[in-house]
């Protein structure tokens, strides 16, 4: 049997949430199997800067932190599903990559 594995990735949850809701309405039209949308731990990007940029003065720092939300979706495939799948509207800066896994 075969399923697909869908991992979605954004800094923006809310686009990350959308799709997957958007995902599971299609599931629930189909009737097949779903594990999911299962959280994988959010990465977080820091970066420290001074703020004086030519290094006079007191030393002043600004921090920076971007946070990359991850999703995982396992779905049982069949040919309809993962079609409608495939045509899922993707907002702007939402990665998203879909595997056929064979068990």
């Amino acid at each position: 049997m075969q399923k697909a594995r869908i991992k979605l990735a954004s800094t923006d949850i809310n686009k990350i949430n959308q799709t997957c809701e958007y995902i599971k309405s299609i599931v629930e039209k189909t009737g097949v199997d779903m594990k999911g949308p299962i959280p994988l731990p959010t990465q977080k990007l820091k970066i420290t800067t001074r703020k004086a940029p030519c290094g006079n003065g007191t030393a002043i720092w600004e921090r920076y932190e971007m946070r990359v939300h991850k999703r995982l979706i396992d779905l049982a495939v069949d040919e309809r599903t993962l079609r409608l799948v495939m045509r899922v509207p993707i907002p702007e800066g939402l990665n998203i990559e879909i595997e056929i896994i064979d068990e």
